[in-house]
């Protein structure tokens, strides 16, 4: 098994073939703006669920349809007119500053955890979900992936080819640990947690 750190070197490189000419700065846009989907769609859900919003993300940026970067993702079709976006908190007229500052930080954790590759897709490959207690027009058109938490997802046919192994069990929770324990020691030496530019 590979180190984390060379684990983190090697994604580096690959990020910098995706992502010509980018630096470490647009890195951590796209990974605060995966963190912020997380927070906002799913911060009350279990980590699986967390993982498996983030995920889906990061199929659409893989997919044709969608755009090739996290933050157009996360963005596209907003914020204006009021909930015509793909994500809803993006478009819904509220707040887009995280406030449980506990969550915030898993989020930022996990989306780093879904970003690097830490965390296998649970979903399956689902470009789409919606929560359990919602049934959109578009749902019945679509075939259904699994549940997971209060969402239901949906894959853009059987099988997948982009599901490749990741981490998982033991190795995704070392990798886990090993990341909040760089964090934390991270944390103490850095500023309040800020979110473009904002204390918050």
């Amino acid at each position: 098994m590979l180190k984390m750190g060379t684990t983190i070197a090697i994604a580096t490189v690959l990020m910098a073939l995706v992502f010509p000419g980018e630096g470490r700065a647009d890195l951590n846009e796209e990974i605060e703006c995966l963190a912020l989907n997380i927070y906002f769609e799913a911060r009350g859900e279990p980590v699986d669920g967390r993982i498996a919003v983030g995920h889906v993300v990061l199929n659409r940026v893989a997919d044709d349809r969608y755009p090739d970067k996290i933050c157009d993702v996360v963005k596209q079709g907003g914020p204006r007119p009021k909930h015509k976006c793909q994500f809803s908190w993006w478009c819904d007229g509220r707040s887009d500053r995280p406030r449980d500052l506990q969550a915030w930080r898993e989020s930022q954790v996990l989306a780093r955890v879904v970003f690097w590759g830490y965390a296998e897709d649970p979903t399956g490959g689902a470009l789409w979900y919606h929560a359990d207690y919602t049934m959109p027009y578009w749902g019945s058109k679509l075939t259904r992936g699994p549940k997971i938490g209060r969402h239901h997802f949906y894959v853009p046919g059987p099988g997948n080819p982009r599901n490749e192994p990741k981490l998982a069990g033991n190795e995704l929770t070392t990798a886990v640990q090993q990341y909040k324990e760089g964090a934390a020691e991270k944390n103490k030496q850095d500023e309040p947690a800020k979110i473009a530019g904002e204390s918050i």
